[in-house]
């Protein structure tokens, strides 16, 4: 996997070489569009109105439409004088709390690895990090534009996040407000904690799905075999009357499912104690 951003991690006086891979990706099934006739793939050809007719990749240009019909135009030359110094080195200006950051500012994750021989220095800051139990905060340029940046100890490596600054966090209004004629009764804000008690578990990533995406790699496999798919029907929630009556009933439900969840491991255990026995 190619590097997305290779530079430089400063640390005070340290500077650190590193590569910077993208930690995460969506996996997807997409669905192209296809011409109804032939099921050809189509393709969005680059089109100019004014000229009327397709233009080739080397006749395209940067710029920025200021008014209707007026751009200015940007040229890589121009890109590479105004990227800042956080283009090439990635300075540390501040250690937080990592509680401190909401993670409503988190944008996207890489994973950092040293770069020329800079495993020791990469190490010291690693060990820092994981020592005091705070996380960097720095700015980087890349795509176009520069992050500030979140760098933290995971998994015995760095990890390094990018996020969303101030003004790009959006306010709805009415978000937030509690209701003023609103009454919430004591036994519902038990019977409430009660249920997040019974549900309460350690995280566990592994254990949650794209079911949407499994569906429909499995409608694709079976219209690539000319079967027909049989959907699962999806279980329909009734409506709430008494908000007492739906958590009382919640909790019961969670409990049961609880209990037959507990015997199930337990069962599997069992099973594999003895397979190891024999």
């Amino acid at each position: 996997m190619a590097a997305t951003w290779r530079g430089a991690l400063s640390f005070g006086l340290l500077s650190i070489p590193i590569r910077l891979y993208p930690a995460a990706r969506s996996q997807r099934t997409y669905l192209h569009q296809l011409h109804k006739k032939c099921h050809t793939r189509l393709k969005q050809p680059l089109f100019c109105p004014t000229c009327n007719r397709i233009v080739n990749r080397n006749e395209v240009v940067k710029g920025y439409e200021y008014e209707k019909r007026h751009c200015v135009l940007i040229d890589d030359e121009d890109l590479n004088r105004i990227t800042p110094k956080s283009g090439k080195t990635m300075e540390i200006l501040a250690f937080v709390k990592q509680e401190q950051i909401d993670p409503i500012y988190l944008h996207a994750s890489y994973f950092a690895l040293p770069d020329n021989d800079a495993d020791k220095a990469y190490q010291v800051l690693l060990k820092s990090l994981e020592d005091t139990g705070r996380v960097g905060i720095a700015q980087v340029t890349m795509h176009q534009r520069e992050y500030t940046v979140s760098i933290r100890p995971r998994n015995h490596g760095i990890t390094v996040h990018t996020m969303y600054f101030q003004n790009e966090i959006r306010e709805v209004a009415g978000y937030g407000e509690k209701p003023k004629s609103l009454h919430l009764k004591p036994q519902e804000i038990k019977l409430a904690e009660q249920l997040i008690e019974t549900l309460s578990e350690d995280f566990n990533p592994a254990k949650y799905h794209d079911t949407f995406q499994e569906r429909l790699r499995a409608l694709v496999e079976a219209k690539q075999q000319g079967k027909t798919f049989t959907e699962q029907p999806i279980p329909r929630q009734a409506q709430v009357i008494d908000m007492m009556d739906a958590l009382k009933k919640s909790l019961r439900e969670t409990e049961r499912t609880g209990k037959r969840r507990r015997v199930s491991e337990h069962a599997a255990a069992s099973r594999n104690a003895r397979r190891l026995a024999s």
